[in-house]
């Protein structure tokens, strides 16, 4: 027992964790340091009281019991000595007037935390609703094991080298950056499908197609089958994504479309963050054959011009460190955007996007204290995603002007990114 005690002798500053805590007096558990010493409650009782009251003990055997959980009562002279041997000291004893000062001032800290409990920022239910409901959406239209992205036409990494690729290549700040920006989300699409139908599927039930896997016909632009199906895959998700905004089923289907066409790439974009890593800038989807750079969107006909800020976009928007519940909001509020060609009843898009936006705010409140600037961050990032936007619809017309590459592309690209309303 002798043994057992004198180890819990320590100091605080030395004091392990991860070693049960024993009364440095008794050997009962000990509920912390008192005094200068590790105690259980009895003894720092014990000390205290004997303290104050200057008592004076003698030890009625030869003054040199063993103190133990069971025997402390029976000899107080030995184990006040214990105490004061494991360094207890009286000078760290309170006095009345102080004891009280301290139970006046953690009563008053408790009653000023509970006040700003009160006073801090805090969600409606109908704020709550609309954030679970969109970051459930998201769950369902995002695959993180990108487990169908083996269903694609495969990645082919071969093949001629173009200017853009070598330049790529030769830029270490972007040598990792991908088109998997034009990835995310489980199952893929009937290429026989156009837009409206698939807003209708969504509509009533999802999809369950898979995309067709024809080989490349072999073109120039090695990966431009499979960075097409992957971009198709994600317009089917980003489409189910939208269905579930409250509010956007009760939009014409005219607007209904006319926000899904000008809006999809930069949704995907959005996604596409969640896959994005800072540490080598490439968007890993699952296994190497899936890891994307910028040298492979090279090969699928997009140039750095495009490339170049989607990489800084990508880098910016993963700095900003978003909750998924940002995340989510900041998709919804790009894909409701009042201003997009060929929307008609503007007002209403206008209401659903500013309730959305004042959700983000008052999530941002809640949960950012001190974080006044992210919002008008993230506000800036939809409008780098509009200048990213406009140059990949360039490249895209550019490269769907040339019937060997325009064959590549699956028939839902063509219609979202071919006929834009302008």
């Amino acid at each position: 027992m002798e043994s057992a005690i004198s180890t819990s002798t320590q100091v605080p500053d030395e004091f392990d964790r991860n070693v049960p805590r024993i009364c440095g007096v008794c050997g009962d558990k000990a509920t912390g340091f008192h005094f200068n010493a590790m105690t259980c409650e009895g003894c720092k009782g014990f000390f205290r009281r004997s303290m104050k009251r200057k008592a004076s003990f003698t030890c009625p055997f030869n003054g040199s019991c063993t103190i133990t959980k069971d025997n402390r009562r029976h000899c107080q002279a030995c184990r006040l000595k214990r105490c004061l041997d494991i360094g207890m000291m009286k000078e760290f004893i309170l006095t009345d007037e102080e004891v009280q000062r301290k139970k006046e001032l953690i009563q008053r800290r408790k009653v000023e935390e509970a006040q700003r409990e009160v006073q801090k920022p805090q969600l409606s239910e109908e704020q709550r609703s609309i954030i679970d409901t969109l970051v459930d959406a998201h769950h369902k239209t995002y695959d993180d094991s990108y487990s169908d992205f083996s269903r694609f036409r495969p990645p082919v990494r071969e093949g001629p080298v173009t200017r853009s690729a070598s330049r790529a290549a030769s830029l270490h700040s972007l040598s990792d950056a991908s088109s998997n920006s034009f990835s995310h989300s489980p199952e893929s699409g009937d290429r026989k499908m156009n837009l409206s139908n698939m807003l209708m599927m969504y509509q009533e039930q999802g999809l369950n197609s898979s995309p067709d896997s024809k080989e490349d016909e072999g073109t120039g632009l090695s990966m431009l089958p499979h960075l097409a199906d992957l971009v198709s895959y994600s317009i089917q998700k980003v489409i189910g994504f939208a269905k579930t905004i409250p509010g956007f089923r009760e939009l014409t289907a005219e607007d209904q479309i006319a926000l899904l066409k000008s809006s999809a790439i930069e949704v995907i974009m959005l996604r596409s963050n969640q896959s994005f890593s800072l540490e080598d800038m490439s968007w890993s989807c699952g296994g190497p054959e899936f890891k994307y750079c910028v040298n492979d969107v090279t090969k699928a006909g997009h140039t750095l011009e495009l490339l170049e800020p989607l990489v800084k976009f990508q880098v910016g928007l993963k700095k900003l460190n978003l909750h998924e519940e940002e995340h989510v909001l900041l998709m919804a509020i790009c894909l409701l955007s009042p201003d997009r060609p060929g929307v008609q009843d503007h007002e209403r898009v206008e209401a659903l996007q500013d309730r959305l936006s004042e959700v983000l705010q008052a999530y941002i409140r809640a949960h950012h204290p001190g974080g006044c600037l992210l919002y008008a961050k993230m506000i800036q990032k939809l409008a780098d995603l509009r200048s990213l936007n406009e140059e990949h619809s360039k490249q895209y017309r550019s490269l769907s002007f040339q019937p060997e590459h325009s064959m590549q592309l699956t028939p839902l690209v063509l219609e979202v990114f071919g006929g834009q309303v302008t």
